[in-house]
């Protein structure tokens, strides 16, 4: 199962550096878009393959998890990917603009992006929990899935520091805001 989880990760990236080339290396725009359109069947392929791995008796196991937790990182995160390797793509093979910056520390814009980031977040989480889910539940038995359920509540962990990192820009703003009045 970690072999389709690395197979899909370097096949995110081939997809998505091969359509970058054809667009801005090639010039070839359907070939860009018939590749960037087929990054996202590296997910289906994932999901694919964890599903009938289940279904046929396979073992619920870390790798399953992973695919899991794989699948709501690309879903929630995949299109701001693709766009910051996008921008950098273009400004560096295409004369274009320089990529876009994150916002300044301290600033009100800044604690905004946290936050959204801490959003894209939560919504991995829970999309990487509907597919633990769908798992757990094409198994039947929970304590052959016990073993899924680890690194998700290592994620719990993980979601809230985030959380936590996230929001102080806006505690920060605030308090900074206070002491300018």
């Amino acid at each position: 199962m970690i072999v389709a989880i690395v197979a899909c990760e370097i096949g995110f990236w081939v997809l998505l550096v091969a359509g970058l080339a054809a667009r801005y290396l090639l010039k070839a725009r359907a070939l860009s878009t018939a590749l960037l359109l087929s990054v996202p069947l590296v997910d289906v392929a994932l999901l694919v393959f964890s599903v009938v791995d289940l279904r046929s008796g396979g073992e619920a196991a870390l790798g399953h998890a992973l695919a899991a937790v794989y699948l709501g990182v690309s879903v929630a995160f995949g299109h701001r990917m693709l766009t910051w390797a996008d921008q950098r793509f273009a400004h560096r093979f295409a004369g274009g603009p320089p990529p876009v910056a994150l916002p300044a520390k301290g600033t009100r814009e800044r604690a905004s992006h946290e936050r959204l980031m801490w959003l894209r977040h939560v919504i991995a989480y829970g999309i990487a929990g509907l597919i633990l889910l769908l798992f757990a539940a094409l198994v039947g038995d929970a304590d052959r899935t016990a073993s899924l359920w680890g690194p998700y509540r290592l994620w719990t962990i993980v979601l809230v520091i985030d959380g936590l990192v996230s929001f102080s820009y806006t505690a920060r703003r605030s308090i900074s805001s206070a002491k300018e009045r």
